[in-house]
């Protein structure tokens, strides 16, 4: 089974109901698979350095915060991005990745007086948004490019944004505390009953 292309097909279970919704997208070896599995999560994750964990959980978080629910931190994104990287990320998007962390460890104490995890939210969003503006000309960007394959040329911060909102709405906390499955697609009922709604939408999941 190619790994790659059986995690790309997990994008796809967002917004979906229930098995029979994702039958179309796996073969019958890659959902056996998908039934057996153990949480990716709990595998060990040892690519990064202690700063280089502080920069990403700082990031994921930036891109995801704590509100009323649950943060990127929260949802253990940090630890998933790096198991990404660590695993599943080719040559090519590994070198884009570390480039930009690099850059990010060594250039932001240099223009802010202070690494990107201790400056306040304000300036991590300004930062974030001049490596957006830098990277604008990536075909990550391209309009309606949604359901593709991972961009391997994408820029350091796309690759943190997609990884962070996959592992986010991928992940139990994310698809507990945040999604919610809407029974009537096209049609609006102000007096719905919205209670039990994301409970409801776990047990349709794949998680154990």
């Amino acid at each position: 089974m190619n790994r790659r292309d059986f995690i790309q097909k997990t994008t796809l279970f967002l917004g979906t109901v229930g098995a029979a919704s994702v039958t179309p997208f796996l073969s019958a070896k890659e959902m056996t698979h998908l039934a057996g599995a153990s949480a990716y999560i709990t595998k060990p994750a040892t690519i990064f350095n202690t700063r280089q964990r502080q920069l990403i959980a700082a990031m994921s978080e930036a891109v995801i915060p704590r509100t009323d629910t649950p943060g990127a931190i929260d949802a253990k994104v940090p630890k998933f991005i790096e198991l990404m990287v660590q695993e599943w990320l080719n040559e090519q998007e590994k070198a884009i990745f570390w480039e930009g962390l690099n850059n990010l460890e060594a250039e932001v104490p240099k223009q802010y007086g202070a690494p990107f995890d201790e400056l306040s939210t304000q300036q991590q969003l300004t930062v974030l948004e001049k490596m957006e503006e830098q990277a604008l000309s990536s075909s990550w960007y391209r309009r309606g490019n949604i359901h593709r394959p991972f961009v391997s040329d994408a820029p350091f911060i796309c690759q943190v944004k997609e990884l962070t909102i996959w592992g986010f709405f991928t992940s139990e906390v994310g698809v507990t505390k945040v999604l919610e499955y809407n029974p009537m697609p096209m049609r609006f009922d102000g007096h719905y009953p919205k209670e039990g709604m994301r409970a409801t939408w776990a047990k349709q999941t794949f998680y154990s």
